[in-house]
């Protein structure tokens, strides 16, 4: 199903682009346009108008279902980490501290800071 709504979504797109290059410029943006161009009649204009909006339309139409289709599959997950939790490594010590299993991360926080003591040292000038 997703694929085909893929292939659609590439064809509107490739359309949609050779419709935007095929209109006549009205001048100014980078002093090319004007011109007797491939298509100058005023019925054609309206007609390659028509069919940008409609084209644009249906772009928009298959983008917002291929990106409904993506999350529709795609399952809920907690960022809570809700399985046994990981050791957490003091720093400056290769080996693992366990969480406590009472209190918060503050707690834990707390134990961590008391286990050790260094406090961060100024650097000494030669």
């Amino acid at each position: 199903m997703q694929t085909v709504i893929i292939v659609i979504h590439l064809m509107i797109v490739a359309t949609l682009i050779a419709t935007v290059l095929l209109q006549r410029s009205e001048g100014g943006g980078l002093g090319i346009g004007g011109g007797g161009g491939f298509m100058s009649s005023r019925g054609t204009a309206n007609l390659l108008t028509r069919t940008t909006a409609i084209l644009a339309a249906g772009f928009f139409v298959t983008s917002l279902f291929l990106s409904w289709l993506a999350s529709y599959e795609r399952k809920p997950s907690s960022i809570i980490n809700t399985g046994s939790p990981a050791p957490i490594s003091a720093p400056g010590s290769a080996t693992p501290v366990a969480p406590s299993s009472s209190g918060g991360i503050l707690d834990q926080l707390q134990k961590q800071d008391q286990q050790t003591p260094q406090a961060p040292q100024a650097p000494r000038s030669q």
